[in-house]
């Protein structure tokens, strides 16, 4: 018999979604022209001389980097939502660096307390890392866009997400006035997944964050807004994010970060400030994004495929109104791979996500192979 038993975290995660779709990559990679690949979400072009330029010119920095971040970031953050997104009003106390998003969304339910038996709400169609989350702190994660639906019990924590990944959907002011009242109620704690807010699509529908004064007034009591500058600067391989919104919150989140190690290097700090401060070069990325956009969702569409939401991100969520597995293969047979829908839940069923992320060549290559009809 063992002498120790120990709760297996890995036997309680989901299965990596993307190792199912190594057949249809096989068969993509296949084509004579080499493979297209629009399953993931991995920036593809350079990163801005400005930014590069930052992280070489504090290379040197031997010292230990400070988990709550450098003066010179936590300010860069503070006017960067501000001037980008209208969220006035911001201490520097109610910010914090973190090592990446993914890893922030997957320990914020633990770090925050949540506990085994207690409820996080994730959306009907999620990021998979929102369940990680929820498991990793021994939670039960329902998935629910409907407050209603959530009936008489009270969660934990609930996530929300726009734009949204996988499809692109963006949550009004309504809406997310809505959500924050109900947690106000209930004393729930709301983390709002912003890592697209600078990528809306719609000029009459921009995205909004939970911390808009038209959401939430001046109050950002029980309010988490999670931000990357992995898609509008390039920087996935930076693992460069932050958390801004209840300052008791984030001093929480502080406390045991720190404990923790877990910090975001000098060099990457003093990048992000460089990131924050140029709006430029997140301009110039954005249409980069416009005009794959608009090319690959005319040749889907002229393909036969329907594009449902996609108004923010970098994703078409698109369908021909069949199981999203057959949609998998049959554009594996012209070499391009994208993401089942049902990598995201059940309500995925008859979608596919097609990445924005590849280059003008290999988006234009896939268009022309789409303008000859699926396999």
């Amino acid at each position: 018999m063992p002498r120790h038993s120990r709760r297996t975290l890995s036997t309680e995660l989901p299965d990596f979604p993307w190792d199912s779709l190594s057949g249809a990559k096989q068969v993509a990679s296949a084509h004579p022209e080499g493979i297209v690949d629009l399953s993931v979400g991995t920036p593809v072009d350079e990163v801005a001389p400005s930014i590069q330029l930052a992280l070489a010119e504090n290379a040197s920095a031997p010292g230990y980097p400070q988990t709550v971040g450098t003066p010179e970031l936590r300010r860069a953050i503070v006017a960067a939502l501000d001037r980008r997104f209208g969220v006035a009003g911001v201490g520097e106390d109610a910010v914090l660096p973190v090592v990446g998003t993914k890893e922030a969304i997957a320990w914020l339910p633990f770090l925050l307390g949540v506990t085994p038996g207690q409820t996080v709400v994730i959306p009907e169609l999620a990021y998979p890392t929102y369940e990680v989350g929820a498991r990793l702190a021994g939670a039960t994660a329902v998935r629910s866009d409907s407050l209603l639906k959530l009936g008489p019990e009270t969660p934990s924590l609930i996530f929300i997400n726009s734009p949204a990944n996988p499809h692109g959907k963006v949550l009004g002011v309504d809406h997310l006035r809505k959500v924050v009242e109900y947690a106000r109620d209930r004393d729930v704690v709301v983390v709002s997944d912003e890592c697209y807010l600078g990528l809306g699509w719609s000029q009459e529908d921009a995205p909004v964050s939970i911390l808009d004064p038209r959401v939430c007034g001046d109050d950002h009591t029980n309010l988490i807004a999670v931000h990357s500058l992995s898609k509008t600067s390039n920087l996935a391989s930076y693992r460069s994010g932050f958390l801004v919104g209840d300052r008791a919150l984030i001093g929480e989140l502080l406390s045991v970060r720190k404990n923790a190690g877990l910090m975001m290097p000098g060099p990457i700090q003093a990048a992000s400030v460089a990131a924050l401060d140029d709006d430029g070069q997140e301009t110039l990325q954005k249409e980069r994004y416009r005009k794959r956009r608009e090319l690959l969702s005319a040749a889907v569409e002229a393909a036969g495929l329907r594009i449902d939401d996609s108004d923010g991100g970098l994703y078409l969520w698109a369908t021909e109104g069949r199981p999203c597995r057959e949609t998998v293969d049959r554009l594996a047979r012209i070499g391009i791979l994208v993401a089942p829908g049902d990598f995201y839940g059940p309500a995925g069923a008859e979608h596919v996500r097609i990445g924005l992320t590849a280059t003008d060549a290999q988006v234009v290559a896939a268009a022309r192979r789409l303008a000859g009809g699926l396999g």
